[in-house]
């Protein structure tokens, strides 16, 4: 839990926000609540405001959508008097208004964190979120299941939902992780499985890049689960894998997963 302190209200207004952005299931909590552990910033969460406007919001022109996205922000901010902080925004959807964000906020910066599609795959299998069979919303009121989401090509709508729940997981992590590289000037890219392996040296760069104490950081990173890396080799089937390199294997070999 957050020291009181740290909540002090404070007239200053801290620009400098930190965006975490990438598809669910590779990281993002963790990492956010790894940044916002740090002293002086403050874990947002997934802003459930935030996340259920999203799908309006990539509609929209940027500079609205900035506008918009900045007013809700500073709404949860100043509700949890935490604006003088640096605050860690986590929600992945956020990847499709990456550009609206950093135009909201001309100071901030935003961290990609990029998981083996594979793997991002057996998790969203087991969450069940693609699943046909969910008939429920998340807690942000989005609904679940096979149905396209607002990130599914116009023009391949219907082949979504006809689609095995693999391929549709896959589709989802390239289209998450594309959005995510749109501001690569202002992006930081890194990879969970070089924060389970080398936590140390993730941190070293990532704190330098958002002018962070490394030796913190680097304890925060150093929890991260390593079990879960390279399990596709384990849980996925020849189908499955099949489906997979089909829909995202030209992203998953320039990432160099392949």
């Amino acid at each position: 839990m957050l020291g009181r302190s740290r909540f002090r209200p404070s007239l200053r207004r801290e620009g400098r926000l930190i965006f975490v952005v990438g598809s669910p299931r590779s990281g993002t909590t963790f990492l956010g609540r790894s940044l916002g552990a740090q002293p002086g910033l403050v874990d947002l969460g997934e802003v459930k405001p935030l996340k259920a406007a999203i799908p309006e919001l990539a509609r929209l022109p940027q500079g609205e959508a900035a506008r918009r996205l900045h007013r809700m922000l500073e709404v949860v901010r100043r509700l949890g008097l935490a604006g003088h902080l640096r605050g860690v925004e986590q929600t992945p959807e956020t990847s499709f208004v990456v550009a609206a964000a950093l135009s909201a906020y001309p100071a901030a910066q935003a961290v990609h964190i990029v998981r083996d599609g594979r793997d991002v795959v057996c998790s969203l299998l087991e969450r069940g979120w693609l699943g046909a069979e969910r008939i429920d919303r998340d807690e942000a009121g989005l609904e679940l299941g096979a149905h396209p989401r607002f990130w599914v090509e116009p023009e391949r709508v219907d082949e979504f939902g006809a689609a095995g729940e693999a391929r549709r997981a896959a589709w989802a992590w390239r289209r998450y992780v594309t959005a995510a590289r749109t501001v690569p000037e202002r992006t930081h890219e890194l990879r969970y499985e070089d924060l389970v392996s080398d936590p140390t040296m993730v941190a070293t760069t990532l704190a330098e890049y958002l002018d962070l104490q490394p030796e913190p950081l680097a304890a925060s990173l150093s929890q991260a689960f390593d079990s879960s890396v390279g399990r596709w080799r384990r849980d996925l089937s020849p189908d499955q894998l099949r489906d997979i390199e089909e829909e995202a294997g030209e992203l998953l070999r320039e990432l160099s997963y392949f």
